[in-house]
């Protein structure tokens, strides 16, 4: 009886660990397929949005008027997406809606100076042409 106990426990290790090594397998496969749209922005970044499919936004806040602000957006998956940003505390600095075009296989990236007077805060609606098209965004603030 011992000895078919041992048995049955080498099998069950096995199993465990043929079952872990397909899921490393599979977990680094997935993600060799998803690669980092932009990379967090460390210490000078106000907001980080990792990556978003389809039609979103985000509202940043905190900005300092001392420091020079950027935001850079970046997109991949086919197709396009609009950005238009909402400066209410400075309409006079409302940069215009573009349009960053994504390619299929390449994530494409555009920064955009905001310069420095700048405090509070402000929002960007993105627009996107597909549903599943991923895009990220960055506000820095480099000291």
């Amino acid at each position: 009886m011992k000895h078919t106990f041992q048995g049955r426990r080498r099998t069950a290790l096995a199993l465990a660990a043929t079952t872990a090594v397909l899921v490393l397998a599979t977990g680094a496969a997935q993600a060799a397929d998803q690669t980092e749209l932009l990379p967090h922005p460390g210490l000078d970044g106000l907001i980080w949005v990792p990556e978003v499919a389809g039609s979103s936004g985000f509202v940043s806040g905190g900005l300092s008027p001392y420091l020079d602000t950027y935001t850079t957006f970046a997109c991949e998956g086919g197709g396009s997406m609009v950005v238009s940003f909402t400066l209410d505390e400075h309409p006079d600095r409302n940069p215009a809606p573009f349009t960053l075009d994504c390619p299929a296989d390449a994530p494409a990236r555009l920064t955009i100076p905001l310069g420095t007077g700048l405090h509070g805060g402000f929002g960007a609606v993105v627009t996107t042409s597909t549903p599943t098209l991923r895009w990220a965004a960055t506000v820095v603030q480099p000291e």
